[in-house]
């Protein structure tokens, strides 16, 4: 990777953020990142809460301006899944091809795929993605994308163009 981005990795899950389970899925979206050039540290837990999920996303866009944030569960159809909803209140603009492709992907592994809600979106100048809360689906959905995300970043931060051409600031 040309440019070191930064992410942040939010697991959304109750059980992990009461103790009553270990996180596996975070740590391992993680540790793809890192092997991708990414900087991040330990992914953070949050309980299924809309509003903290909200904050932990306004905060990591608007006060750390990271340039990536992974939410890890809470897309699924359980009342108390609701990063999508989060992260819809909180993105400025959407992304839909990122989801799309995560489906598309996960629907040649498993027809249970078409139930995730996961949306992308950007804020300010971060791009948010809402992956899977299974530490198999979400290392599935984002080997689906993650090839791709330092292009799509390079041309939000405007030190490329959508060809791939550096910009006089970028170089």
């Amino acid at each position: 990777m040309a440019n070191a981005f930064s992410a942040l990795v939010l697991t959304v899950s109750d059980r992990a953020s009461a103790g009553e389970r270990v996180d596996t899925a975070g740590p391992a979206v993680r540790d793809m990142l890192l092997e991708k050039g990414f900087v991040c540290g330990e992914p953070v837990i949050l309980p299924d809460e809309k509003a903290l999920i909200e904050e932990a996303l306004i905060r990591a866009a608007d006060t750390d301006a990271v340039n990536l944030v992974l939410t890890v569960g809470g897309t699924g159809l359980s009342p108390r899944d609701v990063s999508p909803e989060a992260a819809s209140v909180v993105c400025e603009r959407l992304v839909p091809g990122i989801p799309e492709a995560m489906r598309f992907h996960s629907l040649g592994i498993t027809p249970r795929a078409m139930l995730s809600r996961s949306i992308a979106g950007i804020r300010k100048q971060t791009l948010i993605i809402n992956l899977p809360g299974s530490k198999k689906a979400a290392v599935e959905n984002l080997e689906a994308v993650i090839d791709t995300l330092e292009h799509g970043l390079e041309i939000l931060l405007d030190l490329k163009d959508e060809h791939g051409r550096t910009h006089a600031q970028g170089a």
